[in-house]
C-alpha cells in the first residue's frame, strides 16, 4: 500500500461504513497488528484532524506506556461495560467491540453518532504507532488521498 508523499504516512487502505455499521479492516493492519487474534478491539476517539476512531487490542495496548488506560478503566479491561460505550478519559473517548477472524466490526448507530460518522462515509487507514492505526474520517491526509495518482484499495 502507498505512502502518497515520500516520508508521509503509510495507508493500508480505505474502508467504508456499510449500510449495517460494517466496517472491514483492510488486511495489511490485520496482519501488521495481528488486530482479530484476541476476538475484541478498543477504538477510541481520533485527533480533531483526522476524526474517525483509533483501533488496537488488549495485547498491544496494556503492555505499552499507555496501559494506565486500561488499568484506570477497568470496565474497559475485563469489557465489562456495554460493547461499544464510549467512557471519557483525559480528553479522548474508548471503548470495546468484536472483531471477526476476517477483520470486520459493527459500529453502531450510536457508535456512529458519537464519532461523527455515518454509512457511506469513507475511512482511510493509516499507520500511526506501534499500538494502534487510525480509520481517520477527515482531513489533509483524506484530501491529498482524493487527488492521489496512485491505486488505494477500498474495502
Amino acid at each position: 500500500m502507498p505512502q502518497m508523499n515520500k516520508g508521509g504516512k503509510f495507508i493500508f487502505g480505505k474502508s467504508v461504513i456499510q449500510e449495517n455499521g460494517v466496517v472491514q479492516i483492510p488486511p495489511q493492519a490485520i496482519a501488521e497488528y495481528r488486530i482479530t487474534e484476541e476476538g475484541k478491539v478498543y477504538l477510541f476517539t481520533g485527533s480533531k484532524s483526522t476524526g474517525g476512531f483509533c483501533v488496537t487490542r488488549k495485547g498491544l495496548l496494556e503492555s505499552s506506556r499507555l496501559g494506565h488506560i486500561l488499568t484506570e478503566n477497568p470496565e474497559l479491561l475485563h469489557c465489562s461495560s456495554e460493547c461499544g460505550a464510549f467512557i471519557p478519559y483525559k480528553g479522548r473517548s474508548y471503548c470495546w467491540t468484536s472483531i471477526t477472524a476476517d477483520g470486520k466490526i459493527v459500529l453502531s448507530v450510536d457508535m456512529m453518532n458519537f464519532l461523527e460518522i455515518s454509512p457511506g462515509s469513507q475511512l482511510l487507514s493509516i499507520r500511526s504507532s506501534d499500538i494502534a492505526f487510525t480509520m481517520g474520517a477527515k482531513g489533509p491526509l483524506l484530501e491529498r488521498e482524493r487527488n492521489f495518482a496512485g491505486n488505494i484499495p477500498v474495502f
